[in-house]
């Protein structure tokens, strides 16, 4: 099935702009999905999601979900967009990445993924079928294959091995989608995930291999989990020349606005990470003049505005040395500022650069906004 429709490449590099559709809404890409770990986009109300923000699709964690508040709720609540009060399209990863990162907690086998719970200490079993069955449960528009998501660095021997155990927990993903039926009456569209660590051998044949299973859309996993930045670009460079054109393409947890920009230049279309809340509740703003540490003294009799650009509400509502009071008094507010702030300047910057692929000149707008955007203040 075709979700994807490609609108404009940018003369000068691998960036593209489109639109994908789903029940809840279509999405223009390229995009970038605000983390809603726990049904919840942290120190955000839904309204400011859609009013401020300006987010088309948020993400939701198949694992937090299903440690609480369950499926059985979800599916009394008749699935999260319900339970949330959200209305636009909800992308739900596999929880893979969770499970993974519980390395002393858990046991793979071939079978799944048995892990003990980081809330009370409970064992729970993952498999490629129940992973379905409860982002099925959940309700999520695009839903994520069950993966391994190696660690880096890591021998090649592991990768491999790795890679091969993620084709054949794919294998098993889309045969439980195609023998289930969504619960809610709308249909829902299964992502498969590239891995291959960073050995360009294994990322194309698992692209290869991907690519040959014509689902409506893939993504790229295992990338961002501290290799050097040029090594991930060179893994999506390779990755993008064999996906399909016509399928949208995800980078998993990715990343710093500077990451998103050269990433969106290689061909990727859709990114999500938890840097703009996280660095947000600790004090860290992106804005279009730089990037700001808002804890530093030299704001606290700053009155100019957050943002002069005014991307959202709170932006020239409130000023800086207002934003550094509320921290240095461990105010919540502080915290809520900044994370839509963030958030906001992150849905821009896709905006704007889905603006010059449209008009042929994003190549040279990254060229002069990235050194604006990534310089310390």
């Amino acid at each position: 099935m075709n979700i994807f429709r490609l609108q404009a490449t940018d003369p000068h590099s691998k960036a593209r702009a489109g639109v994908i559709t789903t029940a809840h809404g279509q999405i223009e890409t390229p995009i970038f999905m605000p983390v809603g770990t726990a049904g919840t986009v942290k120190a955000t109300h839904q309204y400011e999601l859609t009013d401020d923000i300006r987010a088309q699709i948020i993400l939701g964690n198949t694992y937090h979900l299903y440690l609480r508040p369950g499926t059985e709720i979800l599916r009394k609540a008749g699935g999260l967009h319900r339970f949330i009060g959200w209305d636009r399209p909800i992308l739900t990863d596999s929880g893979g990445y969770q499970v993974f990162s519980l390395a002393d907690s858990r046991k793979l086998t071939e079978e799944g993924a048995r892990f003990k719970s980081h809330i009370d200490g409970s064992y729970h079993m993952f498999t490629p079928e129940s992973v379905m069955d409860i982002q099925r449960a959940i309700g999520a528009d695009i839903i994520m294959a069950f993966d391994e998501c190696p660690p880096w660095p890591c021998d090649e021997r592991y990768a491999e091995e790795s890679m091969h155990l993620t084709h054949r927990w794919l294998d098993r993903c889309i045969a439980r989608i195609q023998s289930t039926e969504p619960l809610y009456g709308y249909s829902q569209y299964l992502f498969p995930i590239v891995q291959g660590s960073t050995v360009a051998r294994l990322r194309r044949e698992s692209s290869e291999y991907i690519a040959s299973k014509d689902m409506p859309g893939n993504a790229i996993g295992g990338l961002s989990v501290g290799e050097p930045a040029e090594l991930m670009y060179e893994m999506t460079d390779l990755v993008t020349d064999i996906l399909p054109r016509d399928k949208p393409r995800y980078l998993m947890g990715v990343g710093t606005p500077e990451n998103i920009l050269n990433a969106i230049a290689l061909g990727i279309d859709m990114f999500d990470c938890v840097m703009p809340t996280r660095n947000g509740r600790n004090g860290m703003l992106f804005t279009t003049e730089g990037i700001i540490n808002i804890k530093n003294r030299k704001w606290a009799d700053d009155f100019s505005p957050i943002d002069p650009a005014g991307i959202s509400r709170v932006d020239t509502l409130y000023t800086k040395a207002y934003l550094r009071h509320l921290f240095v008094a461990d105010e919540y507010l502080g915290r809520q500022i900044a994370s839509v702030h963030n958030l906001a300047f992150y849905l821009w910057l896709v905006r704007e650069a889905r603006s010059h692929i449209l008009a042929g000149t994003f190549t040279e707008w990254k060229r002069t906004i990235l050194p604006t955007i990534t310089r310390r203040l």
